[in-house]
């Protein structure tokens, strides 16, 4: 985050003793990222963050890639993938493509995730449909549809679905912030940038979720981690901590877990059609994140709404489908639920009978995230599993063209 908070108990200055109300010293821990050279934040614990008791080996959900080759476009139906129907948002992720930098998965989570922390870099999950919370050693954060869920690297939480919950998590091997041209130098969104900090959302009612779990010892935690010989280089362990991760009393600084959601964002318009850019929300290394929503679409008198045709040259592009009707695609198969991979080395854009259908346009009705990564993409097993075989030849199908136009 790039705004400094402080909640609960803290002592006058860092890094000085800090008792509770029996006078027994509290621990005080950094949680800080790039060595202690960017943002961070001091919490202060009842038991010793380190403590634990047991270490045994977790097996993550399946990591495995393969390359995307021949090289084509390919439409995901995300929707038939299949959960358990005790599905929880940490164990029951189903990886749907993925590279050294990002992996992006999804769930319906039904029930209550096991405590979790990823190690290997923050999280982004976008709220598809559904509503919950998530406790974190910060406090609580609610979520509802239309949210991105940020969750700091090695932060300990665990999902709680009010109702069943469809997850669209984007998992980074680095960290994940708002788009730097859109920071001031002191880190203060700007006045172009369209959200701004009072449309982020920190975590609540962290002396509740402390007092909840005081008494508890010998706590499970599922870490996911770096390990070079696993596939995607990822393992997992779970760690059993010698108190309950959530006993902290009272932290300050600037990372924290926090949401956003799609209603707060102020999508940017203009003359003639805008370039994905404009539409970004949050960047990572290697990748970003972009939402296209309902809007005014240009209003030169001469203007075509519709993308125009344009290649990948130096990134892949993920769009996932979540409202409304998207202009570009139609007749291409694409609807909601839908997700699209247009991979570097392929000229693409809409549908040809799109443009012609599009003129004249003042609005569109479309809700779509999406993620440009600059390593290419490989599918993971639920990407395979809900493959349609057909999408790559959609551009030369119009409907009504029975052989294809192949």
């Amino acid at each position: 985050m790039v705004h400094y908070r402080a909640v609960g108990s803290l002592p006058r200055q860092r890094h000085t003793q800090h008792r509770d109300a029996d006078g027994r010293l509290l621990f005080e821990e950094l949680m800080g990222e790039e060595g202690f050279s960017s943002d961070s934040s001091l919490l202060h614990h009842r038991g010793v963050p380190s403590a634990i008791v047991a270490a045994e080996s977790w097996s993550p959900p399946a990591q495995g890639l393969t390359p995307n080759h021949p090289l084509k476009p390919r439409h995901l139906l995300l929707h038939q993938l299949v959960h358990p129907d005790d599905a929880n948002a940490v164990e029951h992720r189903r990886l749907l493509l993925g590279n050294a930098d990002v992996r992006i998965s999804h769930v319906l989570a039904v029930a209550p995730s096991p405590l979790s922390r990823n190690a290997v870099g923050d999280e982004c999950v976008f709220v598809e449909t559904g509503h919950g919370t998530v406790e974190t050693v910060f406090g609580v954060l609610d979520y509802r549809a239309g949210d991105y869920v940020v969750i700091p690297r090695a932060t300990t939480h665990r999902w709680l679905p009010a109702e069943p919950s469809r997850l669209y998590c984007i998992e980074a091997a680095s960290h994940i912030a708002p788009p730097r041209r859109y920071l001031s130098r002191y880190g203060q969104l700007l006045e172009h940038a369209p959200y701004c900090e009072r449309d982020q959302h920190g975590p609540r009612d962290l002396e509740a979720l402390t007092a909840a779990h005081a008494h508890e010892v010998d706590v499970p935690v599922l870490v996911k981690h770096r390990v070079r010989a696993a596939p995607g280089g990822i393992g997992g362990t779970v760690m059993t901590a010698a108190t309950h991760p959530f006993d902290v009393v009272g932290w300050d600084g600037c990372l924290y877990p926090w949401t956003l959601n799609i209603e707060d964002y102020m999508p940017i318009t203009g003359k003639v059609h805008q370039p994905p850019p404009v539409h970004q929300v949050l960047e990572g290394h290697n990748f970003v994140v972009c939402n296209f929503l309902p809007r005014k679409v240009d209003y030169h008198p001469l203007a075509v709404p519709v993308p125009y045709y344009h290649s990948n040259v130096d990134s892949d592009e993920v769009m996932f489908y979540v409202a409304g009707d998207y202009e570009a695609r139609k007749g291409s198969g694409i609807g909601v639920g839908s997700i699209s991979l247009h991979p570097g080395g392929h000229p693409h854009g809409p549908q040809p009978s799109a443009v012609e259908a599009s003129l004249g346009a003042e609005r569109f009705e479309e809700t779509a995230v999406m993620v440009d990564t600059f390593a290419a993409l490989e599918l993971g097993e639920a990407g395979l599993a809900v493959e349609d075989p057909d999408y790559a030849w959609s551009w030369s199908r119009e409907p009504g063209d029975e052989d294809g136009g192949r």
